[in-house]
Order: structure tokens, then sequence, then C-alpha cells
């Protein structure tokens, strides 16, 4: 009798999802991919989306492209409704039957948290997503066109006014870049100078970038001052409505609030029958496997990994690593091997400001200013799937390098100025 081979269910497209199908690509079983777009984005370039430096189709590529080589792997475009831990099945939302699965790797990552309230999400949307940078980049440049078209002083001015709640890597990365947009496009306007554009940056502890060392997180908040955007530390968001931002007492009249603060991980971990926090992430083994299901592994923004007596950073890199050690650990049990430990090698981390503005995080070496910005441009380059996305990006930055221009100012799908 012909033994089964081994199915392998991935749940999520992302890095972590997508490098564990591919570490999978000449073991003995067969993968089912399920992400519920077709598409992998490349979510460090997110916020480039956002502001109008680059078009979607730069930093996606469709799953199935990805895979196409991969005779084992198969990707349906479906959204997971349940899992069953006992009985091993993932249940989709459509009309396809419910999957069996001897192994489970559930990469489903994060969106953003509004900490106990949602209805912040209607004025102040999020960046985790290519829907969620069309929407901001949409709501950034219709703001312009607004105050263009009203003869209110105060009016203009709480159109001009841009808060971005949150001093992580997002959250200083759009700031950066919307004050130097806003600059760029000063003579695009008649009515408008967009040179008094305020962008204030919003962050709840005492500086920014806080998974920096302190040193960089100075070098960060002084190149944004620079920049001209307004840095407000140790201030918590109170409340967010449709025309303005409160911290405490403090009313900030506007009309366009970002989210970037903090994460919320994907539904899919508490259906799994093991122990999370309350951001909904799961704790793992040190083989990344669930307590009582060594079947099930979970990775990426998804998991809780600790590591010397710290939890491994919610990064692409990081996400990469876990889906190659997942699928390793199971290449071991296929051969009845012992499964090895995830160990997270940190090859640095790095932030961008502005033009000619970044910091780098090499363990005991840093870098700033001039040459963390151009090791980032290649650093990006470099991780992006597909020469063309490569080669496309490469001659956006060159042409935005040379002309100081954005090229896909767009404003986009249902768009009313209103």
């Amino acid at each position: 009798m012909t033994a089964r081979t081994p199915h392998v269910v991935i749940l999520g497209g992302g890095f972590g999802g997508i490098r564990a199908a591919r570490a999978l690509r000449t073991a003995p079983v067969r993968i089912t991919l399920i992400d519920r777009t077709n598409h992998h984005v490349f979510q460090p370039l997110l916020y480039q989306v956002a502001t109008a430096g680059l078009a979607g189709s730069d930093i996606a590529s469709p799953i199935r492209w990805m895979l196409r080589h991969q005779r084992n792997a198969t990707v349906l475009m479906s959204e997971v409704s349940a899992i069953d831990p006992e009985r091993r099945v993932v249940a989709l939302d459509d009309a396809l039957p419910d999957l069996e699965y001897d192994y489970l790797i559930a990469a489903t990552g994060a969106r953003h948290s509004y900490f106990g309230h949602g209805e912040w999400e209607a004025h102040a949307p999020g960046l985790k997503s290519l829907e969620d940078a069309l929407a901001i980049r949409r709501r950034f440049l219709i703001a312009f066109e607004l105050a263009e078209k009203t003869d209110d002083s105060e009016e203009r001015q709480a159109l001009l006014t841009f808060v971005l709640v949150g001093g992580g890597p997002t959250g200083v990365e759009l700031a950066g870049v919307m004050q130097e947009i806003a600059r760029a496009m000063r003579s695009d306007f008649r009515r408008t100078d967009t040179r008094q554009t305020r962008v204030i940056l919003l962050e709840g502890g005492p500086r920014v970038l806080p998974s920096f060392p302190e040193s960089l997180s100075k070098r960060a908040h002084q190149d944004l001052l620079d920049l001209g955007v307004e840095v407000r530390v140790n201030a918590l968001v109170t409340r967010v409505e449709s025309e303005a931002v409160w911290i405490g007492d403090e009313r900030i009249a506007t009309r366009t609030v970002f989210w970037a603060a903090g994460n919320e991980a994907s539904r899919i971990g508490q259906s799994l029958g093991a122990r999370h926090d309350r951001a909904g992430r799961v704790e793992v083994e040190p083989d990344l496997s669930v307590r009582g299901h060594p079947e099930i592994f979970v990775i990426g923004d998804l998991a809780i990994v600790r590591q010397d007596g710290k939890q491994v950073p919610a990064v692409a890199p990081a996400a990469m690593q876990m889906g190659t050690a997942a699928a390793r650990n199971i290449r071991h049990d296929l051969r009845g091997e012992p499964r090895v430990s995830f160990r997270y090698r940190n090859k640095g981390d790095l932030a961008t400001i502005g033009r000619h503005k970044a910091i780098a995080d090499f363990g005991k070496f840093h870098v700033t200013g001039r040459l963390a910005w151009w090791l980032w441009l290649f650093v990006h380059i470099m991780y992006l799937v597909g020469f063309r996305n490569r080669l496309s990006v490469l001659l956006q930055w060159a042409y935005a390098y040379v002309t100081y221009q954005r090229g896909v100012r767009l404003i986009t799908q249902e768009s009313r100025l209103c």
C-alpha cells in the first residue's frame, strides 16, 4: 500500500507563510496555502504607497505566480472561519469543503489595535494592507484638494493638519514623508500654501522608535524636527473625532488622522486552543509549535517568541526565519529526527525618516544620516519579490530623487470632494 502524502496547510501569504511554503518545496508533502487576497505585499514599503511614492503593483506580487514552479503547492483565495485542532480540520468561509491537515502553519499576522476604541478606526485608519495604503493616500491627497476649495482660514488650517498616532517605524516614516510631500507640492496649488502644512506625530511613550537604542531614537527625533514635523512624546490620545484629536483636555483641530499605534493579532490565534496574550498573540514552544498540538506551528506577528529574556520583534526578517524554522521541523518529523529550537538572528534594524535621513542598528554598530539612508534603499530593493518590482521601484525612487516629485499622486476609487 502506498503511504499517504502528509498534508501541510499554511494560513497566510505574508513573509512567514511564503517562506514556509518555499522551504517545503522539495519535501514529500502536499501544501495548501490559504490567503484572503491573491497577492503577497511587501509591508515595509506600504507607507510609500500610502504617501504616493509607489504604486500598489510595485510592492505586491500574485501568490500563485510566486509559487508557480512549486508542484507540491496549491493556493486558495479564501478566508478561514474556524479551526478544529482536535479533528485537525480547517473550515473555510465559502463553499469549499473542510480541509484536513497533518501539519498546520498559522501565519495570519496582525491588524492595528485601537485599545478598546474600535469606533476610532473610522476616523483614523491604520496601515497593514494594500487597501489600507490606498485609503490613506486618498485621504491625504483629498485634504489638499478640500483646502484649495475653502475660503475659511480655520477650516483650511484644519485640513492642512495631519496627525499620526504612534511613534514606531510606521508613524515615523509616514510623518517624515508627508512633510516632504507637502513641501514638494507648493507649486501645484494656487490658493493654498502647502508649506503651511502641519504634520504632528504623537507617541504615548517617552521617545519615538522605542525598539531602537536611545541614541538612535534621539537622532530620529531631531531629524523629524529638522523636517518640520511636530513631535509630541508622552502624548496619550484620549479621543478621536471626525474633526479633532484629543490629548487629555487638549483639542487638536484636524480632518485627517492616521493610526500607527499598537497591533492586535489575527483572530485565528484564539481558535487554536492555546494560551495567548491580550493582543491575541499565541504562546509557542521553542520549536514554534502550540503546547499540546505539536502538529500546529504559529509564526510571525501571531506568535509570542522569547529569546534571551526578550521578545522577538514583529518584523519581516523574524517572520521569514520562523517560516523556515517551522518547515525545517516538519522535515525533521518526516525523517524521524528530533526538532530544533528556533533561534532568531537579528541582522540589523533600519528606519527611514526622510531624504538622506535614516538610522540603522547593527548591534554595537550604528549608522545614521546619508549612509543609513542608502543602506535602507539597497536592502529594501533587494528584498522585493521579482525583477520587475525591483526595477520599477528603483526607477520611481530615482525619479523622485532627481526631481523631488512623486509621480503617482492619484486620487482613485470612490473619492468624493465633499
